[in-house]
């Protein structure tokens, strides 16, 4: 009887290919490597992580004054523009108030801010219930942006966080092992 089941599942395995016996179970990954805008020198990256029922978010950034730094999801994946503004707006698809992002309503690209040390260095870690990385809002082929100033998490809709230093697009990251 084992020999059987044995056979019968080498025979599923040859017809419907090794997918179907090998479920992938990886969790989506992506990354943002940011790159400076122009007359500006900061740079770093961006790491989401899909994990049950959140999205790990983590960056390193550099370049930075000291002090808050508004830290964000933009509409489009386009860092083209020498100023970032190719970048559009905040990432909104539910149509909310822009927020800390903790607040219960917020855009989904808000992230609040990136606090740089004395050197300049930020580094960043959230577990985020309202970032996603697959179905309909998808961050993924979108862009993350770091402005030159604080998120007030008030002034609508982009927080008053002042000029965009920093432009990553947001790529979904595959490990070939």
């Amino acid at each position: 009887m084992i020999q059987k089941t044995l056979k019968a599942v080498v025979l599923v395995a040859m017809v419907l290919g090794p997918a179907v016996v090998m479920a992938d179970t990886t969790p989506i990954t992506a990354v943002a490597e940011l790159s400076p805008t122009k007359g500006n020198t900061v740079h770093g990256e961006v790491k989401f992580i899909q994990k049950d029922g959140y999205v790990l978010i983590k960056a390193h950034v550099e370049g930075l004054t000291p002090g808050k730094h508004g830290f964000h999801i933009h509409e489009a994946g386009d860092c083209s523009a020498p100023d970032g503004s190719s970048a559009k707006g905040h990432f909104n698809p539910t149509h909310k108030d822009h927020g800390a992002p903790d607040a219960q309503d917020r855009h989904e690209g808000d992230l609040g801010n990136l606090n740089a040390d004395a050197n300049g260095v930020a580094n960043y870690m959230r577990h985020d219930k309202v970032v996603q990385l697959s179905g309909d809002n998808t961050i993924i082929g979108r862009s993350v942006i770091v402005h030159g100033g604080k998120d007030d998490y008030k002034t609508q809709p982009t927080g008053n966080s002042g000029a965009r230093v920093a432009c990553g697009v947001v790529q979904q990251w595959h490990d070939n092992k």
